[in-house]
């Protein structure tokens, strides 16, 4: 009879084949009716399951219901929605083949073959096939097969996807959903679920977009067509999330960023990779400087390391292969190292490979792998050549021998090169060393976007060496400067996230009695700051454990921004050292902080939460002067001088358009003020003062308006139009 924890931490006893919904009717007949699904932890792992899910054992139960609209009820929700939008195209187009279809996190999409090229146009006919079999609230039943009868049914059934997706599938069973209760006449999918309980459920549901994609994300690959939707529980928040596309849409960095001349990507240059514009520099160089200057404040001191570093350096850190699927190539030094690197990465498209095709790439890495052995000696390989997995670990083995260089993944490393240069003494810790340092990632194409999904970022960076003693006074450092950063630049709602070793996966380096340490550090350090924090298992970086803050901007997303983290396990595994008070040698801690994360990401972030107009001190024009005619024109450029001398960021437009157009273009490059300069202002040597909003603030002597800019971006907008106001 299985023991259930209640997250209350009260307890229930079921018998033995008790599901989900027993729990849910064990506590109320309420809440049996509002159950639509629950998360179980059990041996350390917690899953969402179906309401009528039997229960593993003693566990540990989270029911979901749909008034919760939470990530969990929402992922059963998406999920299921994505099951019935495949149904829907499956019966509107019926040649269609389906590949896969995950929920995300605002929606879900199916990826899908089918010769009619699906458009916006179809939508409604979807969306209306789909409100069909959401109204006959079916109900959705999992059933499973033993692995070989299995693959004979989807074999029978042609869909090369589903049979490559049953072949990448664990165990010895297979499972299927049926949406409505007749299985063999009622749809159905091969899907791992959870679902809820029944069509029904779905209240509020849109088709948003259609993609081209290609399976597995491999452009060798059979081309799909990838249809994107999204639902909710009730159509209230499925209005407000389309309006929040819409205003979305309007803040979009990649099209604010062409029209303000900020940025560009330009695929001559790479994928992935920022230009930055004047104006976009401008906006980087103003951030730059102000975290520079409360850096230098707080003790940190400005070092600079290349972009590059030996393959040693990082196999050491263990960034090297860690993050290798996300690296660029490492640049190997010698004729063998590079092919042996070609022959590991066609084994790996050999692992990849299913049924005809897995023994043809096989075939091919028997080739190739003997002249690699003909042309470099005998590397190992001997009787695994034929087959790829066996030669795997031999061709792996070798390349960790193998000299080279990569791209810079982390600055972390090279900061502690810098530390280990010289012998330090306690007395002189903690050293602080900060950079603005470029790290590249070899993000997937499909993964990129704008600014906020790149291959080549600038991190502010900085490592904190320090001892046991004074981890707590850093950390607690570290977050009052993140939080004076979020606060500076009016990100005011945010939340802290814990991330924490998962102990049952082994990505995580080092010791469990220092991953230990560093996690209460953290806890203590957000409690002594008063700082509420979540913890999230498994979300630590593979070195230690870190607090991240989550910002929610003006029209209600999330970004995952500055981030502190404490780090035992790399002073250890780089054998740095300090002489203690005791005269001999110990073990630095390390704290990794990044208040803004990536200028990248940041500045994409930024410009989408201003809707590209900036604060008067980040705005890349600060101030524009405008003639009302030529009668003016000495003037303006005497109040364009001044305004220069003054060291604002100034436009003169003194052309011939009259003043209206000329206030109009000015306000859609979204500079703060207007200075509008005509006859009267020449004579009363003042100027006439407009918002980029349109409004206008007055008319004000020329050094009043400078004094009120200078107050303005000395306090970083705190007191807006003050001196304006007084005069």
């Amino acid at each position: 009879m299985p023991k259930i924890t209640l997250p209350d931490g009260n307890q229930l006893t079921l018998a033995d084949g008790a599901t989900v919904y027993d729990v849910a009717a064990a506590i109320g007949p309420g809440l049996a009716r509002a159950a639509i699904g629950g998360a179980i932890t059990f041996d350390g792992n917690r899953q969402l399951t179906d309401l009528n899910a039997p229960l593993p054992g003693d566990c540990r139960i989270e029911l979901l219901t749909a008034k919760d609209d939470n990530a969990d009820s929402l992922y059963l929700l998406r999920h299921s929605t994505a099951h019935v939008m495949a149904e829907a195209i499956c019966k509107l187009y019926p040649d269609t083949q389906l590949a896969y279809g995950p929920p995300l996190e605002d929606g879900f999409y199916y990826d899908l073959h089918t010769s009619h090229a699906i458009s916006p146009p179809d939508f409604e006919r979807i969306e209306a096939e789909m409100q069909r079999i959401v109204s006959e609230d079916r109900k959705f039943c999992r059933y499973e097969m033993p692995r070989d009868e299995a693959m004979k049914k989807l074999e029978a059934e042609g869909n090369r996807f589903k049979v490559d997706n049953a072949l990448r599938a664990e165990g010895g069973t297979l499972s299927f959903y049926v949406t409505g209760e007749n299985r063999g006449q009622d749809w159905e999918d091969l899907c791992r679920g959870p679902h809820i309980p029944s069509t029904g459920v779905i209240k509020a549901f849109r088709i948003k977009q259609v993609s081209g994609s290609y399976y597995r994300g491999d452009v060798n690959e059979q081309q799909l067509q990838r249809v994107y939707g999204t639902a909710f529980f009730n159509k209230k928040a499925l209005k407000q999330y389309e309006q929040q596309l819409e205003e979305a849409k309007k803040r979009d960095h990649r099209l604010l960023g062409q029209q303000l001349e900020l940025f560009t990507i330009n695929p001559d240059v790479g994928s992935g990779l920022v230009l930055w514009e004047p104006n976009g520099a401008i906006v980087r160089t103003m951030l730059e400087n102000y975290v520079k200057m409360e850096l230098i404040l707080r003790g940190f001191e400005p070092v600079f390391t290349p972009h590059i570093g030996r393959l040693d350096l990082y196999r050491t850190s263990g960034h090297y292969p860690y993050y290798e699927d996300s690296q660029f190539p490492a640049l190997y030094e010698t004729d063998r190292g590079r092919a042996l690197l070609c022959l590991r990465n066609l084994i790996r498209r050999a692992e990849e490979e299913t049924g005809e095709r897995k023994a043809e790439v096989a075939q091919q890495v028997k080739v190739f792998a003997d002249a690699v052995a003909q042309a470099f000696g005998d590397f190992g390989g001997g009787d695994a050549l034929d087959d790829p997995a066996k030669l795997s670990p031999v061709v792996e083995e070798c390349l960790c021998h193998e000299e080279g260089y990569l791209l810079k993944p982390m600055n972390c490393p090279h900061h502690i090169n810098i530390y280990a240069a010289q012998h330090r003494s306690y007395r002189q810790l903690p050293i602080r060393l900060a950079e603005f340092g470029t790290v590249y990632r070899y993000e997937q194409s499909g993964e990129l976007g704008g600014m906020v999904r790149v291959r080549g970022f600038t991190q502010d960076d900085a490592h904190i060496f320090c001892t046991p003693d004074q981890v707590q006074a850093e950390i607690a450092s570290c977050i009052e400067l993140t939080q004076q950063v979020l606060s500076t630049l009016e990100f005011k709602d945010y939340r802290a996230r814990i991330g924490l070793r998962d102990p049952e996966s082994d990505k995580y380096i080092g010791a469990a009695e220092l991953w230990e340490q560093a996690e209460q550090n953290l806890r203590d350090a957000a409690a002594a700051s008063g700082l509420s924090a979540t913890e999230e298992i498994g979300e630590a970086a593979f070195y230690g454990p870190k607090i991240d803050f989550v910002v929610k901007d003006c029209i209600g997303r999330e970004w995952q921004l500055g981030t502190v983290q404490v780090d035992y396990n790399l002073p250890e595994r780089f054998k740095i050292t300090y002489v203690g008070r005791d005269n001999r040698e110990h073990r630095p801690v390390m704290i990794h902080r990044a208040p803004l994360g990536s200028m990248e990401r940041f500045v994409g972030i930024l410009i989408e939460h201003f809707a590209g107009a900036f604060p008067l001190w980040l705005a890349p024009v600060q101030v524009a002067v405008a003639t009302i005619s030529e009668k003016s024109d000495e003037y303006a450029q005497e109040v364009h001088k001044s305004l220069v001398g003054a060291g604002l960021r100034v436009l003169l437009d003194d052309g011939s358009d009259k003043i209206g157009p000329k206030k109009h273009r000015l306000r859609s490059r979204k500079i703060p003020y207007i200075l509008v300069v005509g006859e009267n202002e020449a004579a009363d040597r003042t100027v006439n003062v407009n918002d980029r909003d349109g409004a206008s603030l007055g008319t004000f002597p020329l050094a009043a308006f400078i004094e009120g800019c200078i107050l303005e971006i000395q306090t970083k907008g705190k007191q807006r139009h003050g001196a304006l106001q007084e005069a």
